[in-house]
């Protein structure tokens, strides 16, 4: 089988999907290979069965506005993969979610979350529903309608949804109410709640946390460490400003966060004091970075070309914001480690350059696994109704982070280099193969 002929089928049996047809090669260029030598995985039709995913829901969403006017969303559930455990993924509020977007991330979960070890399948779900600018009335009446439709498909030993992109707790808190209020059930179907309704320490820092800690890993093995690094972020939600929190802790240098709008560039890189300030502006006034009143302001700028030099790259965004120019820059600027703080943020073509130039490269589905892992401690200490402390979750998050290293590490090392993609790609694929295989075809 080769990769070309694959993508054919893929593409036919999904046109116009253009960011599940990029995430379905990124893996199985590795894959096929892997397979072509593994006639057990050949034989049994892996690949073939894992790009259709079990069930792909869709439905509308109806709610008023705060003017008494109706509003029309669409709401999606992909379910991809309860081989391993409970469909596991979050859900994205954002405008420009569509099937394509949820199938993309959903079929990159599958992999994810078997790197972490924890039985938890592939799911993702969310809605071209917009938050920003809303009023919190209108984001309640929209999630519980939201939910009104979604209960139906999901379940503590079913699927237990989580935040993403748009979704915070929130968001998550308004759902979990409406879930609750219908079944009259106190079970732990969401993840990503408060503390005040169930949720776990360190939910919202996980994801940051965990890609720094994934950072640590890869340096250590390079006889270095995260001391005074230059390190370029993209992004200002959880996963950049947690990150930002994590590697001045650890003795980092962060130059630059960014939106929508562009980037904000700190030269002597972001004080502690700068970064409450960043995070009271992003996460409780829920502002733009073009208002706040420290750092420098690029408008329509992305990170990667306004630093002349710098060791980490972090893009902590939306799937393809890194593009074949960007990682030219990035390659300029000398940096050492680039690993994806979001899911798919890098292109083909930009991922081909940096690993062609030496660079190292860490794939979200590794390096981003930090917070559905905590989601997936979230579940298990819902089961057991008891809670863990702030430091015990940080523990096993770290040593969540550094299995999937060494995963990726036994799958991607030929002796003198790790190709952490590889390694990911693979790690993950068969854990997921060796569960299809044991369960038969169903």
């Amino acid at each position: 089988m080769k990769v070309d002929d694959f993508m054919n089928l893929v593409e036919k049996k999904n046109p116009g999907e253009v960011e599940f047809h990029q995430a379905v090669k990124e893996i199985v260029s590795d894959i096929i290979p892997f397979v072509e030598v593994n006639p057990r995985y050949k034989d049994n039709k892996i690949l073939e069965r894992l790009i259709e995913p079990d069930r792909v829901i869709m439905f509308r969403v109806s709610w008023f506005d705060d003017k008494g006017q109706m509003q029309i969303n669409r709401g999606y559930r992909v379910q991809y993969s309860n081989l391993i455990g409970p469909y596991k993924g979050g859900l994205r509020f954002s405008p420009v979610v569509n099937l394509g977007t949820v199938k993309f991330l959903a079929f990159e979960q599958i992999f994810k979350n078997a790197l972490t070890t924890l039985p938890m399948g592939g799911g993702k779900g969310g809605s071209d529903f917009d938050p920003k600018g809303k009023s919190d009335a209108e984001v309640m009446r929209f999630c519980q309608s939201f939910m009104t439709e979604l209960y139906r498909y999901i379940g503590q030993e079913m699927d237990v949804p989580a935040g993403d992109q748009g979704v915070g707790s929130r968001e998550i808190g308004y759902m979990y109410g409406q879930y609750k209020r219908i079944l009259r059930e106190n079970a732990g179907v969401l993840t990503g709640k408060s503390l005040y309704a169930g949720g776990i320490t360190l939910r919202p820092e996980a994801t940051g946390y965990g890609l720094v800690y994934f950072f640590s890993e890869v340096l250590k093995d390079l006889k270095n460490s995260l001391e005074d690094k230059k390190v370029c972020i993209s992004g200002s939600g959880n996963v950049a400003l947690y990150a930002v929190e994590k590697f001045l802790e650890m003795g980092s240098k962060v130059l630059t966060v960014s939106d929508r709008e562009g980037t904000l560039l700190f030269t002597h890189g972001i004080e502690k004091t700068e970064l409450k300030e960043l995070m009271h502006l992003k996460f409780e006034e829920r502002g733009n970075l073009k208002d706040a009143k420290i750092g420098k302001f690029f408008h329509g700028k992305k990170p990667w070309g306004l630093v002349d030099s710098y060791d980490l790259g972090a893009p902590c965004a939306t799937q393809n914001e890194v593009l074949l120019e960007d990682a030219k820059n990035i390659v300029k600027a000398g940096c050492m480690v680039f690993s994806e703080g979001a899911n798919m943020p890098t292109d083909l073509e930009g991922t081909e350059f940096l690993v062609q130039n030496g660079v190292h490269f860490i794939p979200g589905k590794a390096a981003n696994a930090g917070g559905v892992s905590v989601s997936g401690l979230e579940i298990v200490q819902n089961s057991m109704h008891l809670p863990w402390t702030r430091e015990d979750v940080d523990n096993k998050l770290q040593s969540i982070m550094r299995s999937i290293y060494e995963t990726c590490v036994k799958y991607g090392s030929d002796g003198k280099r790790v190709d952490f993609i590889k390694g990911a790609n693979i790690g993950g694929f068969v854990r997921v193969a060796e569960s299809m295989i044991a369960h038969g075809l169903i």
